[in-house]
């Protein structure tokens, strides 16, 4: 079978398009060797070694894998431009263009000048377009099912719905607490439903939970150790992490601008009141904080845990009480 020209990745879950990346490459092995690896960020522009990449073929063809994640960033001018470099794509390249978007209604929200690109509607088509909204309740006991016949585990009858119901919506964070069970199994392989217990998954990041935490002098031991702990499993969590605090910011930035936010009363009014504290030098400084971590994880100055490090080093700062 014949691999697409190239690929359409339509996921917000950064692990479950990485999963069909690799399935895809592996079922579609190359006679030249190995997959090349080259990963690109929507964000940043794409840099003239993926168009060389893309058209170019080398002297020993090998063959390579161009990786567009958060493509929905993309400049007009680089979809003009990536519509058009497709059409002449050597036959060693397979781009995959990532749409890291959410999901409304059992629909992707895929911006509408993506839609109206001819890639896009070339790729629909051709069936090149692969979308998923993530891990929910039913899609986990799918996912759990997969990974443990890849690991070579099974689940003792009952065990898989209990397990899953305590899994995190995040292949990431579930695969972790997966392989945690996984080495509670024993000789046998098989997990019970009572190693669901041994699982650590808190419940969601709560971003303005650490603020007033931070803020008041204390330390929540539950948000706390969340905030701390999503730095070691991977850079997933890192920018979800990030991510959701760059919408805290922007939302206290449009409650000090006076703009309209919908939530609940006395969130509104906490939240009001600690945008009015910040003010707009603080929020802008919350801003300088995830981009200087997302900066320094994609260049590749600091790790995940560094950049963690220091992006915690710079809230405590931020938001620590005020001292006469």
């Amino acid at each position: 079978m014949a691999k697409d020209g190239f690929s359409f990745i339509v996921c917000p879950d950064g692990q479950l398009l990485r999963d069909r990346i690799e399935g895809q490459l592996a079922a579609h092995s190359s006679s030249h060797g190995a997959w090349e690896r080259h990963v690109y960020w929507g964000d940043e522009g794409l840099a003239a070694s993926f168009w060389e990449h893309l058209t170019l073929q080398g002297l020993f063809a090998t063959p390579k894998a161009l990786v567009v994640r958060n493509a929905q960033n993309l400049a007009a001018a680089d979809w003009k431009k990536l519509s058009e470099s497709l059409r002449q794509a050597s036959p060693t390249s397979w781009a995959f263009i990532c749409l890291e978007v959410a999901f409304e209604r059992g629909k992707a929200k895929v911006p509408a000048a993506v839609q109206k690109t001819a890639c896009w509607k070339f790729a629909s088509g051709q069936g090149w377009i692969w979308e998923s909204p993530g891990l929910d309740e039913r899609s986990l006991q799918g996912f759990a099912s997969a990974w443990a016949q890849k690991r070579g585990v099974r689940f003792a009858p009952g065990a898989l719905p209990a397990i899953c119901a305590a899994l995190p919506a995040d292949a990431t964070a579930a695969r972790n607490e997966l392989e945690k069970l996984a080495l509670a199994a024993g000789a046998d392989g098989v997990i019970s439903a009572d190693t669901s217990a041994l699982g650590d998954h808190a419940a969601d990041l709560d971003i303005f939970g650490f603020i007033r935490a931070v803020q008041s002098g204390t330390q929540h031991d539950k948000v706390w150790r969340k905030v701390m702990g999503s730095s070691s499993a991977n850079d997933g969590l890192v920018f979800q992490f990030l991510g959701m605090l760059q919408r805290e910011a922007r939302m206290m930035w449009q409650l000090l601008s006076g703009e309209s936010v919908r939530l609940p009363a006395a969130v509104l009014q906490s939240k009001t009141r600690t945008a009015q504290q910040l003010r707009y030098r603080g929020i802008m400084r919350m801003w300088d904080l995830a981009l200087e971590a997302e900066k320094g994880i994609k260049s590749g100055e600091r790790s995940p845990d560094q950049a963690m490090e220091a992006l915690i080093g710079g809230l405590l700062a931020l938001f620590a009480p005020r001292r006469p």
